[in-house]
């Protein structure tokens, strides 16, 4: 069987929508391309939890039949074969967010961003493989089994929104949902050395219970920022039936000028988290860029501790946690060491503690509001160390810089970013660590300020291209 053929796998997803346009790449040709690619990976990597083949198929021949005979009614993304986390809703399909629990759900709607998606004229050929419950920052479940880093088998992809992650840095998929509570979008972008936007709280319409914690979003994950800034353009906005959701309507710039001048901050460790040689280095390499590139880069202290990690903690113990409580009580036969270990957490924290979460939140609000209003962006690392099991268990210790760190928050640096809903988060790559695997830095700005992540993030990927070539992608076809 000859091999999908890789410049058309990883073409950035605004790419092949001009192709698809000017007709030199047909959306059936291309999705049997990453089908192809599915199959040569997923036997390794595991990233899609569902597959949908034999019907995106028929969906890619009327898409391409619109662009011959109907040019004028294409959609934005008309034909565009789009990944699915196994956590949103599409009515009439399964979805288990990795869990026994669910593993006979049917969805009988769909969810309102997923919806926007299918009206521009996405295909979904794949949902993504998740933990059960999205509750831990690696994507291991009873259900479909452990998703592992293209960049090294045996190493996470990371969580929750891994198999995203995972199909994007591989290309058997151009574009990929996610979610975020605690890190979970920008978790596996930075594991698998791809793109994922945290956007600001309720710029994104949901309809799920967690459409009213501040916590809790969805946005896009691909391989470029600009196809970031396309798909986030289309997901965002008010929606009349979640009266959560941000107006007006936020449109990014696709384009933007260079940082010359800009004062960006960054701080290594965010004053409490332990960050490995690697990532240490990649981080450093990249202000170095930025400084190359123009900006004015000032260190800052936020004033954080131990605390500001206790206090996210607390919360999502007591609400997102207590979630997963109300399933695993009914059986705790079918829950996975990840879910047995949150739905324990909940049980230890109270209504004080959830309440002092909220004070912490208003004083880590003012430290920031001060820097970033003087700043034009914030950046930091996205995580702390790289190296954790794919099926990594609650009770592994996770060592960095000879330091035992919390297995699921310490080697983390995203969370207080949850903590601060409305601001932007953007994480991208910073370079390959000398152990082999990506690391990642992550991009934040005044709240509601979108467009400045995505400014600083597109003058960086145009000083240093991500999987561009053979030489900064993954080999993944074998263990």
């Amino acid at each position: 069987m000859s091999c999908a053929d890789l410049e058309i796998c990883y073409l950035p997803a605004t790419e092949v929508l001009k192709k698809f346009k000017n007709r030199t790449l047909s959306p059936l040709e291309y999705l049997d391309t990453l089908i192809k690619r599915a199959e040569e990976t997923e036997p390794v990597v595991n990233a899609f939890a569902f597959t949908w083949f034999d019907k995106a198929r028929e969906q890619a021949k009327a898409a391409e039949a619109r662009y011959i005979n109907a040019p004028d009614s294409v959609r934005p993304l008309e034909g565009l074969p789009v990944a699915i986390k196994d956590e949103m809703d599409i009515e009439g399909q399964p979805m288990t967010n990795g869990s026994l629990y669910l593993k006979n759900n049917v969805s009988t709607e769909t969810h309102y961003a997923i919806q926007r998606l299918l009206d521009a004229g996405i295909i979904v050929h794949a949902r993504t493989t998740t933990p059960e419950f999205s509750c831990s920052a690696t994507a291991d479940s009873r259900i479909h089994g452990t998703t592992h880093t293209p960049w090294k088998h045996g190493i996470t992809c990371g969580g929750s929104s891994g198999g995203s992650a995972a199909s994007l840095a591989v290309g058997s998929s151009p574009l990929a949902t996610g979610s975020d509570i605690g890190g979970s979008i920008r978790i596996p972008a930075a594991s698998c050395g791809v793109v994922g936007f945290k956007p600001p709280y309720g710029r994104n319409p949901d309809n799920t219970l967690f459409a009213f914690d501040m916590y809790a979003v969805m946005g896009p994950m691909s391989r470029t920022v600009k196809d970031a800034a396309v798909m986030q353009n289309i997901l965002c906005g008010p929606h009349p039936l979640d009266n959560a959701s941000i107006r007006p309507k936020y449109v990014l710039p696709t384009d933007y000028e260079g940082i010359e001048g800009l004062k960006i901050a960054w701080s290594m460790d965010l004053g409490f988290f332990e960050v490995d040689e690697h990532v240490r280095a990649n981080t450093l390499r990249t202000l170095s860029v930025l400084k190359d590139l123009g900006a004015e880069l000032v260190e800052v202290d936020f004033g954080w501790s131990e605390d500001a990690d206790r206090a996210a903690q607390n919360y999502l113990d007591h609400l997102f946690n207590g979630y997963i409580k109300s399933f695993v009580d009914t059986d705790p036969e079918l829950a996975t060491p990840w879910a047995t270990y949150c739905a324990n957490a909940s049980g230890k924290t109270s209504a004080t503690d959830f309440v002092a979460a909220y004070e912490m939140q208003a004083r880590m609000s003012r430290q920031v509001g001060a820097i970033m209003a003087d700043c034009y962006a914030f950046i930091c690392p996205t995580l702390g160390y790289h190296e954790i099991p794919a099926d990594q268990h609650p009770d592994d210790a996770v060592v960095i810089n000879g330091k035992t760190v919390d297995p699921l928050y310490g080697w983390c640096m995203c969370h207080p970013f949850n903590m601060l809903g409305r601001i932007p988060v953007l994480s991208v790559p910073s370079g390959l660590g000398g152990n082999g695997l990506p690391t990642s830095i992550q991009i934040t700005a005044r709240h509601l300020d979108d467009e400045r992540v995505f400014r600083v993030a597109s003058a960086l990927e145009a000083a240093q291209s991500w999987l561009d070539c053979p030489q900064r992608r993954p080999d993944c076809t074998h263990r």
